[in-house]
């Protein structure tokens, strides 16, 4: 009986589902593609696969409910609703969210990848360091008396960065 009922709308959804699985893969193709060429780690790459697979789903998802059916104005409401308590939530944590924001960022444009020493431009805190790891929140850098310094990511995007040695682990 639902089948019977519903049989466009679930033709619709198959449609739009088979659409979204396929801007998908051709994503995730493409930032592999990216990542490989940049010499990105591939758990970043994997990381930003995931952002871009939780992004699709929920614009599927609002697809879907206006395939079923669904009034603009009760959409509006829900996600205005949801909307402000994300807004709070989010707000509390904007340095996080900041942060996986410049990781993605560092992804794409980040002239450095791991193995290259840096030297990070701070006034009060200059570093020198061979770049271990760029992660979602941070950028791992081992100093050259071996201590482990994680530097997190909004603000590797804010000060200046000189390169100093290209692929540093490899000497």
């Amino acid at each position: 009986m639902f089948f019977q009922t519903y049989v466009e709308e679930l033709i619709a959804s198959a449609f739009v589902i088979s659409i979204m699985l396929i801007i998908r893969m051709i994503a995730h193709l493409t930032i592999k593609k990216i990542g490989q060429n940049s010499g990105v780690n591939t758990v970043r790459i994997r990381l930003i696969c995931r952002y871009v697979t939780v992004t699709l789903t929920l614009i599927t998802l609002l697809i879907e409910a206006f395939i079923f059916g669904a009034e603009f104005k009760e959409l509006a409401v829900v996600f205005s609703s949801i909307f402000a308590v994300i807004g709070i939530a989010l707000f509390a944590i904007w340095s996080i969210l900041s942060n996986v924001t410049s990781g993605i960022i560092l992804f794409f444009s980040f002239p450095y990848k791991a193995g290259d020493k840096i030297l990070i431009h701070d006034k009060d805190f200059p570093l020198k360091g061979i770049i271990e790891d760029i992660r979602a929140f941070q950028l791992h850098l081992r100093l050259d008396n071996g201590d482990l310094v994680t530097y997190p990511n909004n603000l590797i995007l804010q000060k200046a960065v000189t390169l100093v040695q290209k692929d540093a682990f490899d000497v």
